[in-house]
This record gives structure tokens, C-alpha cells and sequence, in this order.
């Protein structure tokens, strides 16, 4: 499928479809406007915003996905890092690496994310048990962590909302 963004002084985010839509072009430039609306220097201000875009960008892997939103002492966006691919029911997440990317990006403040292929964003004992191991390891380095967020396709659970941070 082909398809361009409109020409300046037209309707801006609005794109012209030259072939039939399938379901999965929908989902492909609704990954790539959720990957835009975190790009680098916006600052987060809206937290049910970036629930959404997190949602669009990781409800639908068949795998789960731990991802980084890295973020400047204003909490701006640095940047947006996939670190480990798991299985169906869970992944490996190193603290050593969630540290290194910290680092080498100079993040003031992450918000951790993971989703739950099954659907249900409910969090388990043992994303409560990594939040508490990766908020001790990344204090340790000066980097805050101001949420972790599960994601399926019911929505999106916030792990500080429920008093894990």
C-alpha cells in the first residue's frame, strides 16, 4: 500500500490512500504516530496520552516486549528503547542492561513498560518484585523511575498509580 502525508496548508496528520486499507496498514501508521507523539524533546505532560501510545505500540505483539521511555530531568523524551523480546508469558529483563541504556542515553528519569501478550495489563508479583529490583539498581545510578506501565489490548495498568513506586 502506498500512501503520503498531505501538502503543507492542508489538513495536517491526514494521509491520502492509494490502494485498498488493510487492518495492518491502520496498525502500522498507528505505531508510527504513537512512536512520533514520544519523539525526542516532547515533553510528557499527559500520562493517560502516553498509556495510549504505549498501548498502540505494544498491544499486539505476540511476545512480550520490555521497553524504556528515557526521559531528561524535565521529563522530556530522549528516547524510546525495546531492550528484551521474551515468550508468550514473560522475558528476561536484565538490570545490568536497563542501567547501561539508562546511562549511555544520560536519563534523569525512565518509565518502564511491558506488555502482556494475553491481553490482561493485570500486573503479577513478578513485575511488582522487578519494579522494586530496577527502582533500587536505578537509584543507585541517579535515575528515577516514575512508573511502570503493562500494557494488553483491555488497557493499560500503571504500577506507580497502584503505590508500587
Amino acid at each position: 500500500m502506498k500512501y503520503h502525508k498531505l501538502k503543507a496548508g492542508e489538513t495536517t496528520g491526514t494521509y491520502v490512500m492509494e490502494s485498498p486499507v488493510t487492518e495492518a496498514d491502520i496498525l502500522q501508521m498507528a505505531q508510527q504516530l504513537a512512536m512520533s507523539r514520544l519523539s525526542k524533546g516532547r515533553a510528557l505532560t499527559e500520562p493517560k496520552q502516553v498509556f495510549s501510545h504505549l498501548q498502540t505500540l505494544l498491544q499486539y505483539h505476540e511476545y512480550e516486549v520490555f521497553a524504556l521511555l528515557l526521559l531528561d530531568t524535565k521529563h522530556r523524551v530522549i528516547g524510546f528503547r525495546e531492550l528484551f523480546r521474551g515468550t508468550l508469558d514473560g522475558a528476561s529483563v536484565y538490570p545490568r542492561e536497563v542501567i547501561k541504556i539508562a546511562l549511555e542515553h544520560n536519563a534523569a528519569a525512565v518509565i518502564m513498560v511491558h506488555n502482556h501478550p494475553s491481553g490482561d495489563p493485570e500486573p503479577s508479583q513478578a513485575d511488582r518484585t522487578l519494579t522494586t529490583t530496577l527502582k533500587n539498581a536505578l537509584n543507585m545510578v541517579g535515575t528515577r523511575i516514575l512508573d511502570h506501565v503493562v500494557v494488553g489490548h483491555e488497557g493499560c495498568v500503571s504500577l506507580a498509580e497502584r503505590g508500587y513506586l
